[in-house]
């Protein structure tokens, strides 16, 4: 299991890299949930997309970076270079973003969003590199906890935000407008301008890792080890099941909610996020990582399952919330018991890999969601409640596998 540390331990500050890492990602997310949660209704809304299209269009932008991020994980192993790759990641997210507003055919709309994935798939392995770099195992449930909590804080302001300007331009309603939407691309780049400055300011580059007893021997991919490999496996299982969120948001208006009631909803998601990420985190250092982890994703079988069956708006809005514990137990806590499974000298790799796996996974998670909202075939409660059965069954076997063929790190 993961060492012990002493309340002392888990009392000293968090060290500068981390509060960097996390402020950048508070103000990326400001920036990114004004615009991506409302761009699966401007797509179906406004475009006239069906969800099946919305599905590959999401699926893609999942999967368009994966290589990228692997790539890039393994750069920064080679290099011992973090932080200005994180850096320009996020800075080519900005630089496309303008382009929403100019956007009027879903194609277009596709482009920029696979775009600004790129992005993210550049800046995604060295950041969680770097934050694993800069802090003890005794603190790392603690640090990537705060990490989740900033960035789903940024997700809270982001959506107040856009919660305004739904109702300052359409005064709420049941679909969103046009105008709404460029409204709210043009208020989203002020924030994502000021995350690339303050990563590229605050950070400071951490001193490689050295194993004198390897000698000049650099570690390759073959390292990663065993453990790591079969909990990726693991992780496979999960994500097929787990689709786009713009599904979510389809069965929140396919239930009647309204935009202006969706965007509430997901605030209320990503209050529930912020406040648990922190406390879960601190738990994994205590109890272990895989524990919590199998714990967030019964919960999110539980909440699919949910998804499947609810009938009214406000079923789907108590589920959200559930969802949001789940976030708050699973997305820190993994990325802490990935560094607790590889070499340091490999963790860019490491979250190169794991970031490849789910995006690779994320565009026939889509499609198959896609496909079976549509309603083909005889899967059982067909139409907009198969895909969430389908997510609850992956759940319930990775939840298993990880009981069974995963044991908490020695250390």
């Amino acid at each position: 299991m993961p060492s012990v540390s002493t309340g002392k331990s888990r009392r000293e500050p968090l060290p500068r890299n981390v509060w960097a890492a996390s402020i950048t990602s508070f103000l990326t997310d400001v920036s990114s949930e004004m615009v991506l949660n409302l761009l699966p209704l401007f797509l179906a809304n406004v475009l006239g997309l069906k969800a099946s299209v919305i599905g590959v269009i999401e699926g893609v932008a999942a999967s368009t970076a994966s290589l990228l991020k692997l790539a890039t994980g393994w750069v920064s192993d080679r290099l011992s270079q973090r932080k200005w790759l994180a850096v320009a990641g996020y800075g080519i997210s900005t630089l496309v973003k303008p382009f929403y507003w100019f956007a009027g055919t879903w194609e277009a709309v596709a482009g920029v969003r696979w775009a600004e994935r790129i992005g993210k798939g550049i800046r995604t392995a060295p950041r969680d590199a770097l934050i694993a770099d800069s802090i003890s195992e005794e603190q790392r449930g603690r640090a990537f906890g705060l990490h989740r909590a900033a960035d789903t804080g940024g997700a809270v302001v982001g959506l107040g935000v856009a919660m305004l300007a739904v109702w300052a331009v359409q005064r709420g309603g049941t679909y969103l407008v046009e105008d709404t939407f460029r409204a709210i691309v043009l208020l989203s780049l002020l924030p994502a301008a000021l995350a690339v400055l303050v990563l590229a300011v605050g950070v400071r580059e951490r001193p490689r890792v050295v194993q004198p007893s390897d000698g000049d021997r650099r570690p390759g991919i073959r390292d990663l080890g065993s453990r790591f490999l079969i909990f990726m496996g693991i992780v496979a299982v999960f994500d097929i099941g787990n689709s786009s969120d713009a599904f979510l948001i389809l069965r929140a208006s396919e239930r009647g909610i309204s935009v202006l009631g969706i965007l509430a909803m997901l605030l209320s998601f990503n209050l529930v996020y912020t406040v648990t990420s922190l406390p879960a985190g601190s738990l994994s250092d205590r109890i272990g990582r895989r524990r919590v982890i199998i714990a967030g994703w019964l919960l999110y079988a539980v909440v699919y399952a949910g998804l499947a069956v609810a009938e009214a708006g406000w079923h789907i809005w108590s589920l959200y919330l559930a969802y949001g514990l789940y976030y708050g137990l699973s997305y820190g806590t993994l990325k802490a018991f990935i560094a607790d499974l590889v070499d340091p000298r490999l963790r860019g790799t490491a979250y190169g890999l794991h970031a490849a796996v789910i995006g690779v996974l994320d565009l026939p998670a889509s499609v198959i969601a896609g496909v079976l909202w549509s309603g083909v075939g005889s899967w059982p409660g067909h139409g907009p409640a198969a895909p969430f059965w389908f997510g609850a069954i992956t759940a319930c076997a990775a939840a298993l596998l990880l009981g069974l063929l995963m044991r908490e790190t020695q250390t």
